[in-house]
């Protein structure tokens, strides 16, 4: 298949298949343990119907959305997804230079091989980035400035790894994360280089450009000086999971950082009014892509009770499961005011590089507005439960 003949996520998502080896593609599917939370975060839209309005006008039809100040011609962004480089060389600033010319936010990963300042100038004003916390606090600090002198709109902690997860699949394949172990695992398992050797086309760029774990561009400064890719690391990996990291780290980040805060991870409503009273400016509702507790609700379950927690008084991010344009569209009725997702963009730059990540943009986008126009809602302030179908059928109005 080529990207001409791509019409959804799902086909972008077998041409990464096919072009990605096992251990390289099961980086990007993999959940964790049984893999339900997968299920959870798809199954949680499965569950809601979308309730058309008829006879209304719809030829003109607006998905453009505000957030922290910054109009963004469609109500949905680019997850963090680290390790990108993996996948295909430089994808961070592919995603990047995607985002800007749809005019989206794209948030880079804290473990994202490109650096911030190299991302800043490709998308200055869609660019975003994310905050894996060290446990030293001058590096934390560093990482803040760094983000806020490169002008970026948000700085987006993540709070949901506050230890390692049992990724199965990337056990079994012979390296634990994608912080390192992948030229290993390709030299120490027969099987999995063999798997490898029938992707040509990935092969070639791997090892083109030297082979080995790509570099770890925002990490690089705090290594020892000299240190190559795998030395950076295990440098950030000894420094990372902050897993004594308390509200009290929050409030320093808060004071540190001058523009949009946004916590993402949050799941209980609880903490998501101790973030509201804390000063952030959003919060991002995610169970990390069905990463990090196999057991957690979904995101899109978990939604509604946040918002009833916090009204309208911080901007309500969300991601885990977004698939299709109506899923963006039922997130936005049951409260959402954004949604980010990280898997197909990263199918696209896998498929096909940038284009491949701007195929996949465009799917969303084209979907967006066909189910607007389908559902009789011409603007997205309009979105609410009345648009969704209540199994208690009294309730439907």
């Amino acid at each position: 298949m080529k990207l001409d003949d791509v019409v959804n996520i799902e086909d972008l998502h077998r041409m990464a298949k096919r072009r990605l080896p096992k251990i390289a593609f099961d980086f990007i599917e993999g959940g964790l343990e049984d893999e339900r939370g997968l299920e959870t975060n798809t199954s949680a839209f499965h569950k809601h119907r979308l309730l058309p309005r008829y006879l209304v006008d719809v030829s003109v039809r607006d998905q453009t959305r505000t957030i922290f100040g910054q109009k963004f011609s469609s109500p949905f962004g680019i997850s963090p997804t680290g390790g990108a480089g993996l996948f295909r060389y430089h994808a961070d600033l592919m995603l990047a230079e995607a985002a800007r010319d749809a005019n989206i936010p794209y948030i880079m990963s804290g473990a994202s091989n490109d650096a911030i300042e190299a991302a800043a100038k490709v998308a200055p004003k869609n660019h975003w980035y994310q905050l894996y916390a060290a446990r030293k606090p001058e590096i934390n600090a560093d990482l803040i400035k760094r983000t806020a002198d490169a002008g970026l709109g948000a700085l987006v902690l993540t709070v949901d790894t506050p230890v390692g997860s049992k990724r199965e699949r990337n056990i079994r394949n012979g390296f634990a994360n994608v912080r390192g172990g992948l030229l290993q695992a390709l030299s120490l398992k027969p099987s999995i280089l063999a798997e490898a050797m029938t992707h040509p086309g990935w092969i070639v760029e791997y090892f083109r450009r030297g082979g080995g774990t790509p570099m770890l561009g925002n990490w690089q400064p705090y290594a020892p000086a000299g240190s190559d890719a795998e030395e950076v690391y295990k440098f950030a990996s000894s420094v990372r999971p902050f897993n004594a990291q308390t509200w009290r780290d929050l409030e320093a980040y808060r004071k540190l950082f001058p523009r949009a805060l946004v916590v993402k991870g949050i799941m209980s409503p609880a903490d998501a009014q101790r973030a509201l009273d804390v000063g952030c400016d959003g919060i991002l509702v995610s169970n990390h892509g069905g990463r990090q507790l196999d057991q957690a609700p979904g995101s899109l379950d978990v939604l509604p009770a946040i918002r009833q927690q916090v009204g309208d008084k911080l901007t309500l991010l969300l991601d885990s499961g977004v698939r299709r344009g109506a899923d963006i569209l039922i997130a936005l009725c049951l409260g959402a005011d954004f949604c980010f997702m990280g898997r197909p963009t990263l199918y696209g730059a896998a498929a096909g590089g940038l284009p491949g990540v701007k195929k996949a943009i465009d799917i969303f986008v084209n979907e967006i507005d066909l189910v607007m126009g389908q559902i009789g809602c011409p603007s997205l302030d309009q979105l609410g439960p009345d648009f969704l179908w209540q199994d208690e059928w009294q309730r439907n109005r």
